[in-house]
Parts: C-alpha cells; structure tokens; sequence
C-alpha cells in the first residue's frame, strides 16, 4: 500500500511538472540551413502568438516559445516548413532546422539540334582543357624545366626557354607568384564570409590583428579546402579551433617579451 501511494505521488508530481512547463514561454535558440549551408533571411513565426523573426547571416534565430508552440518557415527560394516545439525540444533551448530548396519547373527547353558542333570538336580549343590562373598561365608559358628534357634532345629540338628560366630564377620567381595569386584568392573569399564583430566578439581576436589572423587561417589545408569548397558550415567550424591556437600564440608572444 505504501508502494502505491509513493508512485501515485510521483506520477502526480510529473504530471503537474509538465503541464506547469508548458504554460511557460522562454527563449528558444536555432539555426537554419540547407545541405549543410546557413540560411540567412528566412522568416520564422510562432502561429500561436503571431511573434516573427528572420535568420541572421549565420542562420541562427531566436524566438519566445512554449511547449505545443508551432514554428512556421518560409522563404521565396524555399519549401514552407513547419515546426512543432515538443518538451525535450523546450528543455534543451534550441533547434536546428533544415530546408528544402524549391524546385524550378522550366516552361520550355530548347535542344541543341547541332550538340555535335562544339569548340572542341571543331578544334579551337583542346578538349578537356584545364583552367589556369593568369600566373599559372605565365609559368607554363615560361616553362618548369625537369631533368628529362635533357635526355630527350632529339634532331637538335632543344627546349631553350625552359633551360634559361631555369638557370636565372624565372621559374622559381613564377612558382611564387603562382603561389602568392592563390592566397590573394583565398583572402578575397574569407574577406566576405565574416563581418569584423564576429572576429572580436566571438572569437577574441583583437581588431589589430584581424588580418593575421585571416593569413593564419588560409595556411591550414582543411580550412583552405573548406573556402574554395565554398563550405561555410566548416569553415565556422575550423575557424574556432585556429582562433584558440592564434590567441595562445599571441599571448605566447606577449610573456616572452
């Protein structure tokens, strides 16, 4: 008898616990995005108190919520979505929600009766042609001398220009170059990917050394990937990570001066 009456007054309890929970609004965090990418500009309202926010630059939103509350999302580009906040949901603080792109029916395609006749096939440029950068196209042009070329000197076709930018540093100086071009690449695309708050506010890193930073971050490989991936998710990944071992190396720095 005792035994029931204890677990009859547990169950009690919880159920008073959960009803009491879901009369209570509080703060929900989210992030919004679409294969891996976040979605910024998607209108998130609360049906029930008519309340609306929109996704930052992140994808991240927050919204009063409380247990049985549903979340509309809706953007021109993308597929309505609605979302119902459940208990555990409510007690964790935050969601993440994923969208799907709408698709786009074509009213009339138009086929290339002549899809035999190319630039390729009439032989005005070279099939399978591998883009190059304006420096990579200079260092071709100049020529990387190897070792083989001297062994394949055959009626007098000597390769001269590949020889001579060798012996006076011009390929060695055009390999720099080519080099140098690429991390201006990379600076340029990490130029636009986060505003300068993001650096000092979350990342700790002072305004003064922003740009450093940015340099450091370029000379990992995964993170260098990440940007000509174009593979932002990641990218916000990785870079916490090269914030921390920055400041440690700053700070490093400071106490041995």
């Amino acid at each position: 008898m005792k035994n029931n009456f204890t677990f009859l007054f547990i169950f009690f309890f919880l159920t008073h616990l959960v009803v009491a929970q879901e009369g209570v609004e509080k703060w929900l965090k989210g992030q919004v995005s679409s294969n891996g990418i976040p979605l910024e500009g998607i209108n998130i309202t609360n049906a029930t108190t008519k309340v609306m926010v929109v996704s930052d630059s992140y994808g991240t939103f927050s919204i009063l919520v409380k247990v049985g509350d549903i979340l509309n999302f809706s953007a021109v580009n993308y597929e309505e979505l609605r979302k119902y906040i459940n208990i555990q949901e409510f007690k964790m603080g935050n969601i993440i929600v994923d969208l799907t792109p709408k698709s786009i029916e074509l009213k009339e395609v138009i086929i290339n009766e002549h899809s035999e006749i190319s630039a390729e096939n009439l032989g005005i440029i070279p099939r399978d042609q591998i883009k190059l950068t304006s420096q990579e196209r200079k260092l071709k042009t100049a020529g990387d001398f190897k070792p083989i070329h001297l062994l394949g000197l055959l009626g007098g076709m000597l390769a001269v220009d590949p020889i001579l930018n060798a012996i006076n540093g011009r390929t060695a100086m055009l390999k720099k170059a080519v080099t140098v071009e690429k991390k201006e690449f990379l600076m340029a695309k990490m130029d636009g990917l986060f505003e300068d708050k993001y650096y000092i506010e979350t990342l700790k890193i002072p305004e003064e050394y922003i740009k450093g930073f940015q340099y450091y971050c370029i000379e990992d490989q995964d993170f260098a990937r990440s940007l000509k991936d174009k593979n932002k998710t990641m990218s916000m990944f990785l870079i916490v990570g090269l914030a921390s071992s920055f400041n440690k190396a700053r700070q490093n720095n400071v106490e041995n001066r």
